[in-house]
């Protein structure tokens, strides 16, 4: 007995062309590059700014170096000719408070222009307190021999015990505030340095 087979023809059926498929995939890589495009254009517009800002940062601290340079050598001279025996009376006890931890004024609560501020209310150039040993001191000379506003440096001397703790006449922190540009556009940077001086004993 002889089984047939029947063969079924079986139709496939072929989904209809997707038209504008590839009009999508063209659209998706282009806001892909154009994304990738933006990107780079951002990054290379910042990177000159922040080059910058880097330069100015370093100019700023380099100008408190300079007050640093500048404080030590008049320190040296004033304890060399005697002229001081100790820190005492030359640290910055006004605006009041800015040698006090746990008041407002304290100077490290403070950004370095409202320090300045603090010390020149009336902007004129001259500090309004006394025992400032520099402020707003140019220290960089023009081709002219003039000295350039856009660099200075203000020092001044505070005394770490002020807050608590035992009296010591023979210590003190030295900061230099660095400033760099003029009007709104400035730079400034600080360094605290703590300072001892060995006292001579007669005898």
């Amino acid at each position: 007995m002889i089984k047939e087979k029947t063969i079924r023809n079986i139709r496939l059926f072929s989904l209809p062309p997707r038209k504008g498929v590839g009009l999508i995939v063209v659209i998706v890589v282009l806001a892909f590059l154009l994304s990738i495009g933006i990107t780079l254009i951002t990054i290379t517009s910042t990177g000159p700014k922040v080059s910058a800002n880097i330069r100015s940062q370093d100019q700023a601290f380099n100008a408190a170096e300079a007050g640093f340079d500048a404080a030590w050598l008049a320190i040296e001279d004033n304890f060399a000719n005697e002229t001081w025996v100790s820190f005492e009376g030359h640290y910055l006890r006004d605006p009041m408070g800015i040698d006090l931890p746990q008041d407002d004024n304290y100077f490290r609560k403070k950004t370095d222009l409202e320090i300045l501020t603090m010390l020149d209310p009336n902007n004129d150039g001259q500090p309004d307190v006394d025992n400032v040993l520099f402020f707003k001191q140019p220290y960089i000379r023009r081709d002219d021999g003039s000295f350039d506003p856009n660099y200075t440096y203000t020092v001044f001397l505070i005394d770490d015990e002020a807050g608590g703790g035992v009296a010591d006449p023979t210590d003190v922190l030295l900061v230099c505030i660095g400033v760099i540009g003029q009007g709104a556009n400035l730079t400034t940077a600080r360094i605290e340095v703590e300072l001892a001086v060995e006292l001579q004993t007669g005898g």
